[in-house]
């Protein structure tokens, strides 16, 4: 069911969709509402109506509701965790540790709701009193993807309402059970009817409506480059200006020089590139490895590839889960075909793996001999595949790194000060590891990446992640 002001309801459409599980796609795991174009106007006219109260709600207590939904999550953590796992397919390791996230992000920004602060300023002018104070944007929609289906909407979703916003929220159609059990335990935890609306259904009619709609002041996206593109197109057409925030693609690259700790090495550049199925927008897809030790640390990452356990998530051991869909595993066939078509040599991987399961399982899978101008080296496949390149030096690999268009994270793999600073500070990205996974990040630090990665307007996360929900206003006091 959808959530429009308060009220548990089917779509005006009258029609669902169902959502299976990626590791045993003969399991339904539930219908969701199909919803229509006159679905997300009339959460959006929730919103608008409820936007005053919340507004004038004081920020504790606005905090107060997230550090109530944080308990909720945390008390049903096995039962999200599960959920999470049956409907992406990521380990259950993995999805237990993304609905912690999923709590400690609402018990940060419950903690923000004591820190919406401005600034005074001494004025030039006698007996006047000059200063700002932080106001919230207005009506927010947040549409988010399906790799972290709980993590991202609640790194949205919660500063958005400690702000004093009001929501409308549709998540991607491949998981939007997790996506329900979130909304739920806001609704759970005393969140005013309006304030947060769930709207599911298709990127074409929903996205569309809740990208143009007048009433609509800020739209936070997280998805692909193409989609983020036509969102800032559309709105920029529609009459109506709004302040937009988008996060995209990546096509991270990792280096690995000589003097790095090459079994520590493997397991970074591993993790980064088949964790997560390799469908995380931070996983490596390029790996940049020094000649002197090119072929030793080929070998030592094919081996380490060929030990990683597929199946499915709930099982023990398992170190990577199915594609999210029958539509995600074909495009990384298509790709793994497209790369020996290219003339890259396929080292490890390109198949499916032995498994008792009917899933969409691929192995992990690396290409050498790849050149700069392949499609397998340019475009996010957003799978488990992996390019090798060779570099003689750090500036070949910086050099190399920044011919992407993207620019989200990159690392490095070195114990020399110098290589390591002079990459961080050079190379092209928004966020920067050394001797540390692309993936995984920390929620305090602000996240988001530069070139076609990102809007590069505001970041997420941290206390930096309020900024996209609020806007300053001066006040000059005469007196």
């Amino acid at each position: 069911m959808n959530l429009i002001d308060g009220q548990w309801s089917p779509s005006s459409s009258g029609a669902t969709f169902t959502v299976k599980n990626p590791a045993e796609p003969a399991q339904a795991l539930g219908d969701f509402q199909l919803s229509a174009r006159e679905d997300a106007k009339r959460a959006v006219d929730a919103a608008l109506s409820a936007f005053p109260g919340w507004r004038n709600t004081p920020g504790p207590q606005r905090g107060k509701i997230l550090y109530r939904t944080a308990e909720v999550i945390e008390s049903k953590l096995d039962e999200f965790s599960r959920a999470l796992t049956a409907e992406e397919g990521k380990t259950l390791a993995d999805s237990t540790g993304e609905v912690r996230r999923a709590i400690d992000l609402f018990r940060f920004y419950g903690g923000q709701g004591s820190r919406l602060d401005g600034r005074t300023y001494p004025s030039g002018f006698p007996r006047t009193f000059l200063y700002s104070v932080r106001e919230p944007v207005g009506v927010v929609s947040l549409m988010t993807p399906w790799n972290f289906p709980i993590a991202i909407p609640s790194w949205k979703i919660a500063p958005a309402l400690v702000s004093g916003n009001t929501v409308v929220f549709k998540p991607a159609s491949l998981t939007p059970g997790i996506a329900t059990k979130l909304v739920s335990a806001l609704e759970q935890a005393g969140l005013p009817k309006g304030v947060l609306n769930l709207v599911t259904g298709p990127g074409g009619t929903v996205g569309e409506e809740l990208t143009v709609n007048p009433g609509v002041d800020a739209i936070s996206f997280t998805g692909s480059y193409e989609v983020g593109d036509g969102i800032q197109k559309a709105r920029a057409n529609s009459g109506r200006m709004a302040r937009i925030q988008l996060e995209m693609g990546g096509k991270n690259p990792t280096v690995v020089m000589p003097d790095a700790k090459l079994e520590d090495a493997v397991e970074v550049v591993a993790k980064s590139a088949f964790g997560l199925t390799g469908q995380a927008c931070t996983a490596t897809s390029r790996v940049m490895v020094h000649e002197s030790i090119k072929e030793k640390f080929t070998k030592m990452l094919v081996d380490r590839a060929r030990t990683f356990r597929v199946g499915n998530g709930t099982e023990q051991g398992v170190e990577m889960g199915p594609a999210v869909s029958r539509s995600e595993l074909e495009k990384d066939e298509r790709y793994i075909d497209t790369g020996k078509e290219e003339g890259a040599k396929l080292i490890a991987g390109g198949a499916a793996p032995q498994t008792p399961s009917s899933g969409y399982f691929i192995e992990p899978t690396i290409f050498d001999d790849v050149s700069p101008d392949m499609r397998i080296a340019k475009e996010e496949i957003f799978g488990p595949v992996l390019s090798v390149f060779e570099v003689r030096n750090v500036d070949e690999a910086v050099a190399l790194a920044n011919r992407s268009e993207f620019g989200l994270t990159a690392c490095i793999c070195t114990t020399n000060l110098s290589s390591a600073l002079e990459f961080a500070d050079r190379v092209q990205a928004g966020i920067v590891k050394i001797n540390r996974p692309t993936v995984g990040l920390e929620l305090q630090v602000p996240f988001g990446g530069i070139k076609k990665s990102s809007s590069d307007s505001f970041k997420e996360q941290g206390e930096e992640g309020i900024d996209f929900y609020t806007r300053m206003k001066a006040v000059y006091a005469g007196y």
